[in-house]
């Protein structure tokens, strides 16, 4: 056998760099997408611009050419920032599309590498292993009991066996190895794949909308009609005052534009796209956004053992010999006896070992023997790991035709059809329960001979001589014990779920000091409960033993039915169905399979746990400042829709207040202020102290909406009041169109302030590191003082200088009609800290 890829050398870089240069790269070209002009027809559509659009057309009719200059003006500002924010988005999410792109292994200069799979050639020596996918089409040269899902491309389910001498010895693009592992030489990239060529590209799956867009959407699509009902309301008591066609119309598109909360779908993508962009930055790469709506919800996360609490860095520490029924530590003086067991564990493992258990068999084995004999025998048969407990054969020989025929695995699995006797059964046992109750994970060794080609079906069905145990220790994580604490202070419970066995598990949660580490449960006594058994020893358990494929399912789908939001570990094939069915599947970057990785909605690139408790943090803190958001949008479009319907309604003396040149300037303040300031906002200090968020509960929740209700009631009064008190006192309409102007930007500024924080005082909140927030208000008083003091523009916009006592009132009263809250938060950190 050779470690060095069976001889083959593959290309060398001039090659690799004449097969690109003559073939190019290994990708799918897709249908051209022109994402501005999407976005342009868009936008186009939307309602907010066609109001602009009609209003802007009705003043160029009626002669008014500097407001219809202005709205038309406007128009291609609000059409820039959405441009912007499409954009912004858009290249967060190309970020991550790039971050994630699948990798595969060649062999090049005689060593094997790792590489994009773009950068794949024609003529490339690939290799494919069990849990990953096939990069390009090729032919197979060497293969290992090599199955592979050709599904999507045949639709047919069940795997199919292929090696170099049947007649179909050709692997496809895009479909997924079953088992074994073959080394391929590339005949087709990119189009030019049987995947390229049927156009069974990924770029054209539709996007499902997740079910906080839904909500959102229908929130918008109420309030537009809700809009044009008000807008004929409101258009026909105009008509009927006045019988001017146009001027009642432009009255009427002021308020159906004030009722339009057509910043809430941009908020909700920009907070989305940016939120999954942040994430990456983090090293976890996200790829459905839903992801980033359920992280804050997660209640539960199902964690493997090995490589995720683990540094899955494994080291041979201790040996078992029937023979001789001793324990060794492998840094002792071996004996004939435990080198034979070293060398029967290592024909066991992989010909090119890529697990860390058998890197580590290989390794001891070249330690130990002084002869290495894996140069001159070849892999002719294989059992990949199977059955529960799971264990793998492999089959070699050499050219005069000996054969090893080696087995390792679960060590009851091996005991189970092993010749032994009673007494040797029990040694075992006992040897098994003094390793493992040091934190050893165990493999138990055997070996068999058989004579001619015609092997048994099954490799249970050997007559195998049990060898021994081999042990090794894989350390925990030095930062797992403050993680798991930090999951628990989050009010997220952690359950172990690991392949080895209850003893080895317990000892390792034991020293990471892991809540509940004495209730486990093995695989085969989960799969004899009831679903209301199994509901309930789900909840109460926090160690499962001896998993499989099915139990994992069971448990997630267990935790399901319980009402929990479940985050699920996973690396591994046999992971896939677990990882599809939990709400937030997480695959391991480094280790992780890529069916691991395609069944996962999240990827965490370095394997390290820590990195979900960043990933909960961030997904909490993105779902609470689009709260802030869209509960800033409804308070403060209810003063604008209630200053421009009360006066005309009750017929107060102006009742015409703003036309649609104040309405839009309202609307470009509101716009960045909801999804620049809010989205930039620093996650809160209680956050992860917090229990999670039902996964039920949005930002229309009966109380939140209420607070926004009210928010924006108090505003309109005081909007109203100010008001009032100018007609009161004789003022012009301009002049009070000033004061009523000037009391909602004060409004609107303190309303920013406020709402960072629905529980902390605007004191604590003005220290948070925000830097777009005096950016953004200190834009918007700019431009607002120049509205008013500056000549042209006061002119324009019908608008007269305030004195010092009138920019008091305004601004005193657009402070006091938002400042009430902070009694309301003040209050519920009194109740909290009782």
């Amino acid at each position: 056998m050779q470690t060095n890829n069976f001889n083959i050398t593959g290309l060398t870089n001039k090659e690799v760099l004449e097969a690109r240069s003559k073939y190019g790269y290994n990708k799918l070209e897709a249908k051209k997408e022109y994402y501005y002009f999407e976005a342009i027809k868009s936008l186009v559509k939307e309602p907010m611009v066609i109001l602009l659009l009609v209003a802007s057309t009705i003043y160029f009719i009626s002669g008014n050419f500097g407001d219809g200059i202005f709205l038309t003006s406007a128009t291609i500002l609000v059409a820039a920032i959405s441009l912007y924010q499409d954009s912004r988005s858009r290249n967060a999410l190309e970020k991550l599309k790039t971050f994630s792109e699948p990798k595969c292994k060649v062999i090049r200069n005689g060593k094997t590498e790792e590489i994009i799979s773009e950068l794949l050639v024609v003529g490339d020596s690939l290799i494919v292993e069990e849990g990953g996918t096939v990069a390009a089409d090729g032919i197979i040269v060497h293969s290992n009991d090599f199955s592979v899902n050709e599904s999507i491309l045949t639709g047919e389910s069940l795997s199919v066996y292929k090696d170099k001498t049947k007649a179909d010895h050709q692997v496809y693009q895009g479909t997924l190895v079953s088992g074994g592992l073959a080394i391929v030489t590339v005949t087709a990239i990119g189009n030019e794949t049987q995947l390229g060529k049927i156009g069974k590209s990924l770029e054209g799956i539709q996007k499902e909308k997740t079910p906080l867009e839904l909500q959102i959407n229908n929130f918008v699509k109420k309030m537009a009609i809700v809009g044009a009902v008000v807008f004929i309301i409101v258009w026909a008591i105009n008509y009927f005052h006045s019988y001017n066609i146009l001027d009642s119309l432009l009255k009427a598109l002021t308020l159906a534009m004030s009722i339009l909360p057509e910043e809430i779908p941009v908020a909700f993508t920009t907070f989305m796209a940016l939120g999954s962009w942040r994430l990456m930055k983090l090293g976890v790469i996200v790829k459905q956004i839903k992801t980033v709506e359920t992280l804050g919800s997660a209640t539960v996360i199902c964690t493997d053992k090995t490589g995720t609490i683990t540094e899955n860095r494994m080291s041979l520490a201790r040996l078992y010999t029937v023979s001789s029924d001793k324990v060794f530590k492998i840094d002792e003086n071996l004996g004939p006896i435990e080198k034979e067991l070293i060398r029967v564990s290592m024909w066991a493992s992989e010909p090119i070992p890529f697990d860390p258990m058998e890197i580590a068999l290989h390794s001891a084995y070249k330690n130990t023997n002084q002869i290495d004999e894996r140069s001159k025998v070849k892999l002719v048969h294989e059992y990949p790991l199977g059955g529960k407990p799971p264990m793998m054969t492999h089959v070699f020989e050499n050219n005069q035709g000996k054969r090893i025929i080696a087995a390792k695995g679960a060590p009851e699995a091996l005991i189970a059809i092993s010749n032994l006797s009673t007494i040797e059964k029990e040694h075992i046992n006992k040897a098994i329960k003094t390793i493992t109750a040091e934190g050893y994970r165990v493999l138990g060794v055997a070996e068999t001979h058989f004579k001619g080609d015609n092997y048994p079906e099954k490799q249970q069905d050997f007559d195998f001589e049990f060898k021994g145990i081999v042990a090794f220790y894989d350390p925990p994580k030095k930062n797992i014990a403050s993680v798991l604490e930090d999951f628990s202070l989050a009010g997220i419970k952690v359950k172990i779920i690991t392949g080895d066995n209850a003893l080895t598990t317990k000892a390792i949660a034991k020293e990471i000091r892991f809540k509940g580490f004495d209730k486990s449960i093995s695989g085969d006594e989960l799969m004899l409960l009831n679903e209301t058994e199994l509901q309930q020893k789900v909840e109460d358990t926090t160690i499962f033993t001896r998993m499989f494929p099915q139990a994992k399912l069971k448990i997630i789908n267990a935790l399901k039915a319980n009402n929990e939001i479940v985050a699920m570990t996973g690396d591994g094939v046999n992971d896939g169905p677990a990882l599809k069915a939990a709400h937030i599947g997480i695959a391991m970057g480094k280790k992780g399979t890529e069916i691991a990785k395609q069944a996962a909605s999240l990827i965490l690139l370095d394997d390290d746990l820590s990195k979900m408790v960043d990933a909960i943090a961030m997904g909490r803190r993105i779902y609470a400042n689009l709260k802030k958001a869209i509960q800033y949008i409804i308070s403060i479009h209810i003063p604008i829709i209630l200053t421009v319907f009360i006066p005309l309604a009750l017929g107060w003396a102006y009742p015409n207040i703003f036309s649609p040149i104040h309405i839009i300037f309202l609307e470009l303040i509101m716009g960045p202020t909801c999804s620049i300031i809010y989205e930039n906002e620093p996650i809160e200090k209680n956050t992860m102290l917090q229990k999670p968020r039902p996964f039920t509960v949005t930002f229309f929740n009966g109380k939140e909406l209420m607070t926004s209700i009210v928010q924006g009631l108090m505003i309109t009064l005081g909007v109203l009041i100010v008001y009032q008190y100018a007609i009161q006192n004789n003022y012009s309409e301009s002049l009070t169109r000033s004061m009523v102007f000037t009391t909602l930007i004060a409004a609107n500024i303190f309303l920013t302030l406020v709402n960072r924080s629905f529980y902390y005082s605007i004191l604590t909140t003005l220290k948070y590191k925000n830097n777009l927030v005096p950016l953004i208000i200190g834009i918007t008083i700019t431009i607002t003082a120049s509205l008013l003091f500056i000549a042209p523009f006061t002119k324009f916009f019908k608008f007269e200088a305030l004195n010092l006592v009138q920019l008091l009132i305004s601004v005193v009263t657009g402070f006091l009609a938002v400042i009430w809250y902070e009694v309301v938060k003040w209050n519920k950190r009194k109740r909290t800290e009782k």
